[in-house]
């Protein structure tokens, strides 16, 4: 191969010359040539300048008919999407192995199926009949769901390309999924890299919701390529306790609409059935006041969830060390808030093991759930039981300080709902609710004079 040959611009007026020179022998310049690398077969095999489709752009200003979404028949499913499904998305769903994930969307595909629409089911894992067998116990063997049982995209696709295109698409699950273009086994993340972008863009062209189905690790994130969530337009997680009932779907990413909004659920002998108050589900059983048990407004997206916090102190011999035992919250955050008792409020939680748990297995990331558990706390350590039918929120500040949070009126709102009285939290301006007293709080030693003094 001829070696390429070097050249040398002038930055002034552009002629060309063989070889460097002090002065430009056009325009008399000094120091103005420079040398441009040379044009090799490797840059002219790969120039992207030219040779492809013209593009065509849409003005975002032009008025044009928006994408209709399409409900599931499952309110909860559709809340957490921000609406139902929309045309042309593409949805991952993780969720630890048994927790209903299979279940969840072969109910969404039979009620899409029954209404009239295209719903395709293929899966990777199962057979046809198994998936059928799991339908009929569900009570769903007579929606008209296309099941197969493939884990080749080249044949899904080419099949998928001689029929209309259903309205909705279910890969079960990503990391089952080969192509024969790529080297490895199925599950590498080349594989399933390579695997989703061909289905994600088949959904795209064909207004196709996607739905893909993807593993977990251990400690509960996605398995395969970090850029899977990044290609998707909706990632969800399907969480639950194997103890508990209840499962929620957290939205983790979502173009469509708001992050962090959950649909609640419950595993019954038919299926995932729908909770429509799931303030109830985390109460129940709350008879009488005892001590160490608090209520806290949570605010999941744009619903608010009422959780019971309970909290245990046991004094132990001189000498021993301390055990701090949490379950549903953040560990850290509970030392944090020991330690702005000690020292602002002069409570002695050194010489006692504390144990606090979020009940019926719910875990809260929601920073309001500060003065909650403060209150716990004290009234464990007090043995004193709170004031029955309140509620409690805030966040504290290192300062021992109760600072607002957001969305204050929709947390009261929802606690009036319920029959609670009284509320306490951060001081400013709160919007009043009918049939609620709200008492608010400045500092963390105002709240230990409440539950201490009784008032």
């Amino acid at each position: 191969m001829a070696k390429p040959k070097r050249r040398y611009v002038c930055q002034s007026c552009g002629s060309v010359s063989p070889r460097w020179q002090g002065q430009c022998a056009d325009c008399g310049e000094w120091n103005t040539l420079v040398e441009e690398a040379p044009e090799t077969v490797f840059s002219a095999k790969h120039d992207l300048s030219s040779g492809g489709r013209l593009v065509s752009f849409v003005s975002l200003d032009q008025p044009v008919k928006l994408p209709e979404r399409r409900k599931t028949g499952l309110a909860e499913f559709d809340r957490a999407l921000g609406g139902g499904l929309v045309p042309g998305s593409a949805i991952l769903m993780g969720g630890d192995p048994g927790i209903g994930k299979s279940t969840l969307l072969l109910q969404a595909a039979a009620c899409i199926a029954l209404a009239g629409a295209e719903a395709v089911y293929i899966s990777g894992e199962e057979a046809s009949d198994q998936v059928r067998l799991r339908a009929d116990r569900l009570g769903l063997g007579n929606a008209p769901i296309r099941l197969a049982s493939n884990t080749s995209v080249r044949d899904i696709l080419t099949t998928l390309g001689g029929m209309k295109p259903p309205a909705l698409l279910v890969i079960d699950s990503i990391q089952t999924m080969h192509s024969d273009q790529i080297e490895g086994a199925p599950g590498t993340v080349s594989q399933v890299r390579g695997c989703a972008f061909e289905l994600i863009r088949y959904a795209k062209e064909n207004g196709v919701a996607l739905v893909l189905v993807g593993h977990v690790t251990k400690d509960g994130s996605i398995a395969g390529p970090r850029v899977l969530e990044h290609m998707v337009d909706v990632v969800m997680s399907f969480e639950g306790e194997r103890s508990h009932q209840y499962r929620i779907l957290r939205a983790l990413k979502n173009r469509f609409g708001a992050v962090d909004e959950i649909g609640v659920f419950a595993m019954a002998g038919a299926g995932l059935e729908e909770i429509g108050n799931p303030s109830m589900l985390f109460l129940s059983g709350r008879d009488e006041p005892v001590p160490g048990s608090s209520v806290f407004p949570a605010l999941e997206g744009t619903r608010p969830v009422l959780v019971e916090i309970q909290a245990l102190t046991v004094r132990l011999a001189s000498g021993a060390t301390p055990r701090r035992a949490v379950v549903g919250w953040d560990s850290g955050r509970l030392a944090m808030l020991l330690a702005v008792l000690e020292a602002r409020c002069g409570l002695n939680f050194s010489a006692a093991e504390v144990y606090l748990n979020v009940a019926g297995g719910y875990r809260l990331t929601d920073p309001a759930a500060d003065l909650a558990v403060a209150a716990a706390l004290v009234s464990a350590l007090a043995d004193r039981p709170l004031p029955a039918q309140a509620a409690w929120f805030g966040e504290i500040s290192l300062a021992g300080e109760v600072r607002p949070v957001a969305h204050s009126s929709i947390r009261l709102k929802e606690a009036a709902k319920l029959g609670f009285s009284r509320a306490y939290g951060p001081d400013g301006s709160i919007e009043k609710v009918a049939g609620l007293r709200y008492a608010p709080l400045r500092l963390l030693p105002n709240l230990v004079d409440r539950i201490v003094g009784g008032s």
